[in-house]
């Protein structure tokens, strides 16, 4: 590191030499810790059960983890770049995928691997027929129980707030020395669609019922006690929808949250069709999935004024452009993937995931998480 430190001194911007000792990290890793792990097949006489976290990215879900199995040295916890994991993803018995792909070729090395299972509740990049195929178990964390929920709730009602009051045109006045300006608006009085009443659109109803809102949700199931609804009353929501309801919802919305799952039926569902079903100068909500609108079609609305505001926490690819047009509009305000990274929620998903890990190890039944096969 010293050789490089004097090699790049004095010859570079900050922010290059930043970019060329980031390189040589990874340099070094790939020589160094790469080499490590692809040896730890000769540690099996050890006892080492070896958990891999693909890619950087998110980077608390891996440190927490590593906290909290830190008094455990028959746990292997290690990060690599996902340029490599198809190198050796064969040495681990259980794995983290985060934003990677696992398609079948990549499972097909996975010769060791028991257990698949994601840092949230995300599952639609893991091919789960092919998982089953090699006998390797496919899981999430039910957002519910661990504050994931609550914690995207919360980052719903952050991006309306901050659409209402105009958020960016704020900061242009601040900028510009101007008092008194924009004149934002209020929730009271809003009719909300959360489309998708699951454990996030339950959590978000609950945190707008005190804002004076009519709440008005879709789900392809409503549970046959209209008394109870997720273990809630039944009265956070005024009127609920079937799936089918979705554009008559739409049309009568202030704002559109989408809290659905992405699946086959559900990419690309916020279309030309629903966005032209939206009330004219409504806000629309994404803290589920890019994959839920169509990129065009948002666009289209943007330009046309149609959409009054839009506020994601997921782009249609991550990490998403910052010259990306979309992000042009003062009525768009993305923040990148956090909606569900909170000091509690990630604490709590690394407790998760380190039990298993350690459950894993004894060969005992596997708890606190929600399998897919």
């Amino acid at each position: 590191m010293f050789t490089t430190l004097t090699r790049y001194s004095g010859t570079l911007s900050l922010q290059s030499f930043k970019d060329k000792v980031r390189l040589h990290h990874q340099s070094v890793w790939g020589a160094c810790n790469l080499w490590k792990m692809e040896r730890t097949h000769e540690d099996s006489s050890k006892g080492l059960t070896r958990v891999l976290f693909c890619g950087s990215q998110f980077a608390s879900s891996h440190n927490y983890t590593k906290e909290y199995l830190q008094k455990y040295p028959f746990i292997q916890v290690d990060v690599v770049p996902m340029v490599d994991v198809p190198k050796v993803i064969t040495n681990y018995h259980m794995c983290i995928p985060k934003m990677m792909k696992f398609d079948f070729d990549l499972i097909s090395r996975a010769s060791q691997m028991k257990l698949i299972v994601q840092y949230g509740v995300g599952l639609e990049g893991v091919d789960i027929d092919a998982a089953t195929k090699f006998g390797i178990k496919v899981a999430r964390i039910p957002s519910g129980v661990t504050g994931n929920a609550m914690s995207c709730a919360e980052m719903a009602i952050y991006l309306i707030l901050g659409l209402l009051r105009r958020q960016k045109e704020m900061q242009i006045a601040i900028d510009q020395r101007r008092l008194g300006e924009p004149t934002g608006d209020t929730l009271l009085g809003k009719t909300v669609f959360i489309m998708g009443f699951g454990n996030i659109g339950l959590e978000l109803a609950k945190r707008l019922r005190p804002f004076g809102v009519r709440i008005i949700a879709t789900k392809r199931k409503w549970a046959q006690n209209s008394s109870q609804l997720n273990g809630a009353s039944d009265d956070l929501v005024d009127e609920k929808g079937a799936h089918e309801d979705i554009h008559k919802f739409a049309s009568i919305a202030d704002i559109v949250v989408c809290c659905l799952c992405l699946n086959r039926e559900t990419v690309g569902i916020v279309n030309e069709s629903f966005l032209s079903s939206m009330k004219k100068g409504s806000l629309l909500v994404n803290v589920a999935r890019g994959g839920l609108l169509n990129y065009q079609s948002t666009l289209h609305s943007l330009e046309s004024g149609h959409l009054g505001g839009l506020g994601i926490d997921v782009a249609w690819t991550e990490p998403f452009d910052p010259n990306d047009p979309i992000l042009k509009f003062n009525n768009v305000l993305i923040t990148p993937h956090v909606a569900g990274v909170t000091e509690h929620s990630y604490r709590s998903m690394a407790k998760v995931i380190g039990d298993v890990a350690l459950q894993l190890h004894a060969e005992s039944p596997l708890t606190g998480i929600e399998f897919a096969n």
